[in-house]
């Protein structure tokens, strides 16, 4: 179990002196933001490339704060640069200290900041603007937010047994597998099955592999890449054509009309019922633009994140190996007894369970950015050091650098599974650790509301973490799978499964089967 670290600053006010411009509330020494943006075009192109192909993202970072005598707050241009990006400046926060900025919305402007330095074509998205995009100060944000609050918290009662049902089709196809052809690969099989689990969770209906056939993802999956491309390396080789073709020009968005039109179709039946009652009571937002917006929010937002979120998972149960595999099955079978069905209430029981989750989002948090616009001249604090940020600036935040901070957590860089898992005797130090995991937009500890930007769905993806890993050692004793490490998720291919003991799989079985 890892303890916190907290560094209140307090004691550096006398260095505040020499520097007598910029003012800081914890008494650090003011500083300018060092690093630089260099030639104008050609540097953000050799920072692209450093940054996609020489470096990569982690490295990238780090050898910029080693450069700069290890200042966490810098000037660096981000990609994609020319000619998607009419500018590449940004401040970039790598330290958690400095991160919690961005999770300030009175300090920080959203709108249109979720990919960054570009905001893709609204033609991607029916012609509206998706909540995403919208800052916490618009109107239509809390208007649209209100909605799809209301729709994560009346459908989790769905979540149990729509991700049974993609649990159990994902794994019984890795076990066909295994005993036909050999390994597995299981990021194909959660493309596959985590589609019809979102819509089903959120909607209910015929799920997508069935209204639409095995296209279903191909679309999904296509749309979400002419919104993302000028994000994505080393999908394909050569590079140099890579690079040309995703990071130089914008793909075209009637390329894709006709796969968001069919999206489109599915999602207006599948969501029509929660569409009426919407009409209803909340007829200040037209149908066609929450339309838009419900599919934004279950093909990008739900399963683009559970497409990322559940390959780092089973990634990390891998490496952990048989001892914690024992103690996870340990728990599950002790809080729900053989035969018996793993609801959230059960999860909810489950400590260990749900420390692995927390740490794998800490590890990996599903989306490793966040910007946004200084609202007015701001000061932002470091662990060491207090920077003047001018109004307009863009800050960026690289949030596994934020997470993995040595500063707040013990042996940062490493997976710890149980590292919330602190006597309930001292529930104030799981709630500063949790403080500071941030993958949602905001803390581990807040709540999604109307006038802020915390996903509305952060409760859902901790409760689909918490069924998958307890779901996997209620059917399984321990596993074995390859990990091969790429740019957005690593791809996990099982090797082997080894079922619940006997007696605990047969007394399920029959208990399944009386209940059918």
């Amino acid at each position: 179990m890892a303890s916190v670290r907290v560094n209140g600053g307090g004691d550096e006010g006398a260095e505040a002196a020499e520097q007598g411009k910029i003012s800081s509330p914890s008494g650090l020494p003011g500083r300018e933001i060092p690093g630089g943006y260099g030639v104008p075009f050609i540097s953000p192109l050799r920072d692209r490339l450093d940054y996609y192909y020489f470096q990569g993202a982690e490295e990238y970072f780090r050898s910029r704060v080693g450069r700069h005598g290890g200042a966490t707050v810098l000037r660096v241009n981000m990609p994609p640069g020319p000619f998607i990006t009419g500018d590449s400046r940004v401040v970039a926060l790598l330290d958690a200290r400095s991160f919690r900025v961005l999770l300030d919305d009175s300090k920080v402007d959203k709108a249109d900041t979720l990919d960054g330095t570009f905001m893709p074509s609204l033609a991607l998205f029916g012609g509206h603007r998706p909540l995403a995009f919208l800052d916490a100060a618009e109107p239509r944000h809390a208007e649209i937010k209100r909605v799809v609050i209301g729709l994560a918290a009346g459908r989790m009662h769905h979540v149990g047994p729509a991700f049974s049902a993609a649990f159990t089709a994902m794994f019984d196809a890795v076990e066909a597998g295994l005993d036909t052809s050999g390994p597995v690969e299981f990021n194909k099989l959660n493309m596959k099955h985590m589609l019809d689990f979102t819509s089903s969770a959120l909607f209910g209906g015929t799920p997508p592999s069935e209204a639409m056939g095995n296209d279903a993802v191909t679309k999904a999956v296509k749309w979400l890449i002419f919104q993302l491309h000028p994000l994505a390396s080393k999908v394909f080789k050569p590079w140099l054509l890579e690079d040309l073709l995703l990071h130089t020009f914008r793909l075209p968005p009637f390329m894709v009309r006709r796969d968001y039109a069919d999206l489109t179709a599915y999602f207006a039946k599948a969501a029509a019922a929660f569409l009426d009652n919407a009409e209803k009571n909340y007829p200040g937002i037209p149908r066609d633009e929450l339309l838009h917006n419900l599919i934004f929010v279950a093909i990008f937002n739900a399963y683009g994140g559970f497409k990322i979120f559940l390959p780092h998972l089973v990634k990390w149960l891998a490496r952990a190996g048989p001892e914690l595999h024992a103690r996870l099955a340990d728990e599950v079978r002790a809080a729900v007894p053989a035969g018996g069905e793993i609801t959230l209430t059960a999860v909810d029981r489950m400590p260990l369970v749900k420390s692995v989750v927390w740490e794998a989002l800490r590890m990996n948090p599903p989306v490793e950015f966040q910007y946004g616009r200084a609202r007015r001249d701001i000061v932002v604090e470091s662990h060491d050091a207090a920077y003047e940020v001018r109004k307009g600036e863009l800050l960026f935040g690289y949030q596994p650098l934020a997470t993995r901070d040595e500063r707040v957590f013990d042996r940062a860089g490493e997976f710890i599974p149980d590292r919330f898992v602190i006597p309930s005797d001292d529930d104030a130090l799981r709630r500063r650790l949790l403080e500071h995991v941030v993958w949602s937009n905001g803390p581990e500890t807040g709540t999604p509301a109307e006038g802020n930007k915390q996903c509305p769905g952060k409760d859902t993806v901790v409760a689909v973490g918490r069924l998958m890993v307890a779901k996997l050692f209620q059917r399984y004793d321990t596993f074995a799978a390859d990990v091969k490490e790429s740019p957005v998720e690593p791809v996990v291919t099982f090797t082997s499964l080894t079922r619940a003991a006997a007696d605990y799989t047969i007394v399920a079985s029959l208990a399944l089967r009386e209940r059918r």
